[in-house]
């Protein structure tokens, strides 16, 4: 089976490494051929370590964008694709109008939103990657709708895998420090609120506990949280938070935590590496994976909105999560056990690899005649929402709901 991969601009996030690493185990157990169409961005350097080449995707600020869909057309007639598995509402609205429509080509659409995108065409195969949402697209009509939740890679996410003394030193971390790490995008859109209440709860902390923050990431949000960073280091009269910037294979930075915060497939790879996982959300989130949150996470995404002022200050709950476990060095070992176990049952590369070729499999046999009144409908949603969508260089999630 030939199948183009149909992904957003290749920055560092965790849907462009979904993409990625599911094509590549697409083609390695199943002997899929590969296609993969997306506009260029860090993120390729993975994709060329997966083997995969790229057929380079315009850029676009508008979706959707007939530059884009004019060049996704030449390319389906040039590579004849038996699939197309775009990623996203905005891939998924182009790939539909310029391909299913009027070519007749299969299609699968992965949405990572953590709200159900109701503009998306209900008749075309797509997979949810929070199932709480799933569920809700399953009860509004979505006749096939699957659940994908981001997958992992254990093997390359094996907290024996790096030499963590090396990787501590060379981020610049003592015995001593207890070290706290998030890798993420530098986003306003919806980073900045939790990584400012981060620098915060260290800047609380650090004036009794060793703590260092490492942030690893870029983005807009840069400038912005590099003057809070300065300013916590001044009040703590040490250079206890630093911004690594990007790194484009991020594990070194897992290998060397005590601490992982954040949300989505970030904290999923926190938890692979056997490191206990601060989960971070908007408007000051923060709760710890264990035992008590875990069927919460499981059905509504690692990710979650707090009730907080915006003032960028550090929340009472994570305060107390980072006390408690730069205090209690057995528990992060045990919940760091805790959160591996639960990423190699549920978020398995290989596992949702073979979930994912059985829907692609479905989604060309169950056949491809468009259904007229599914068109019509996404098309009134999309003129009523009165949204031709940007997606800015933060990518932004605000997807049309």
């Amino acid at each position: 089976m030939k199948i183009l991969v149909f992904a957003h601009r290749l920055e560092l996030g965790g849907t462009q490494t979904n993409a990625i690493e599911l094509a590549a185990g697409l083609r390695d157990r199943h002997g899929f051929s590969v296609v993969f169409h997306a506009t260029p961005g860090p993120a390729v350097d993975l994709l060329h370590r997966k083997g995969l080449d790229l057929v380079p995707a315009p850029d676009a600020r508008l979706h959707p964008s007939l530059a884009r869909m004019r060049l996704l057309r030449d390319l389906v007639r040039r590579e004849r694709p038996d699939l197309i598995h775009a990623w996203d509402w905005w891939q998924g609205l182009e790939a539909y109008g310029a391909v299913h429509l009027t070519m007749r080509v299969p299609l699968i659409i992965s949405d990572m939103m953590m709200t159900l995108t109701h503009v998306l065409p209900r008749q075309i195969s797509t997979t949810f990657g929070v199932l709480a949402v799933q569920r809700q697209a399953a009860q509004q009509g979505w006749s096939r709708c699957a659940y994908l939740p981001p997958p992992v890679d254990l093997a390359a996410n094996a907290p024996d895998l790096l030499d963590r003394a090396a990787c501590r030193a060379a981020m610049g971390l003592s015995d001593r420090d207890i070290a706290l790490v998030t890798v993420s995008r530098l986003s306003h859109t919806m980073k900045a609120d939790s990584l400012a209440r981060t620098i915060d709860c260290v800047r609380q902390l650090g004036r009794v506990l060793p703590l260092r923050l490492a942030i690893v990431g870029d983005g807009t949000a840069r400038g912005t949280l590099q003057a809070l960073a300065n300013r916590a280091n001044r009040d703590l009269g040490r250079k206890a938070i630093i911004l690594h910037g990007a790194m484009t294979d991020p594990r070194p930075a897992y290998a060397a935590a005590d601490i992982v915060l954040g949300m989505g497939g970030s904290a999923l790879r926190g938890m692979a590496f056997g490191r206990p996982v601060i989960v971070t959300g908007d408007r000051g989130f923060a709760r710890l994976f264990d035992a008590d949150s875990v069927d919460w996470f499981a059905d509504g995404g690692i990710h979650g909105i707090g009730t907080a002022a915006d003032d960028g200050l550090a929340v009472p709950a994570m305060v107390s999560a980072v006390r408690r476990l730069a205090s209690m060095p057995a528990l992060r070992d045990s919940l760091g056990q805790f959160g591996r176990d639960h990423v190699r049952r549920h978020h398995d590369l290989d596992a949702l690899t073979d979930r994912l070729a059985v829907l692609c499999h479905a989604a060309i046999t169950q056949g491809t005649v468009p259904s007229i009144q599914d068109a019509a409908r996404s098309a009134v949603i999309y003129l009523r929402e009165r949204r031709f969508q940007t997606t800015s260089r933060d990518k932004t999630a605000d997807g049309l709901r």
